[in-house]
C-alpha cells in the first residue's frame, strides 16, 4: 500500500474510489461542449477530459468578464433613472 493511501487511512480521510473518479470523468465529458473524440480507443484520458474542463472554465470566465463590461458599458451611456437602467442594474445581482 502507498504511503499516501496509509496516511489517509490513518487521519481519517475517506477517499474516492477510482470507479467513482472514472464515473465523474465521464459525467465531465458529457457536459463539456469541446468535441473530445478518442482517435484509437473509446477511451479519452482523464487528463484530457480535465484539461478541456478547464480550458472550458477558463473560456467561461472570460465571456463572463467581457459580459460584465459590456453591460457596465451600457449602464453608463444610459440615463440612471431610465427603465433600461435598472433592468441592466438587475442583471448584475
Amino acid at each position: 500500500m502507498s504511503s499516501r493511501r496509509s496516511r489517509s487511512r490513518q487521519t481519517g480521510v475517506s477517499r474516492i474510489s477510482d470507479d467513482q473518479i472514472a464515473d465523474l470523468v465521464s459525467k465531465l465529458q458529457q457536459i463539456i461542449p469541446h468535441n473530445i473524440h478518442a482517435t484509437r480507443s473509446d477511451k479519452v484520458s482523464a487528463s484530457r477530459v480535465l484539461q478541456e474542463t478547464c480550458s472550458y472554465i477558463r473560456s467561461l470566465h472570460r465571456e463572463v468578464d467581457d459580459l460584465s463590461e459590456r453591460l457596465s458599458e451600457l449602464l453608463q451611456s444610459t440615463d440612471a433613472n431610465s427603465a433600461e437602467a435598472a433592468i441592466i442594474r438587475s442583471l448584475f445581482m
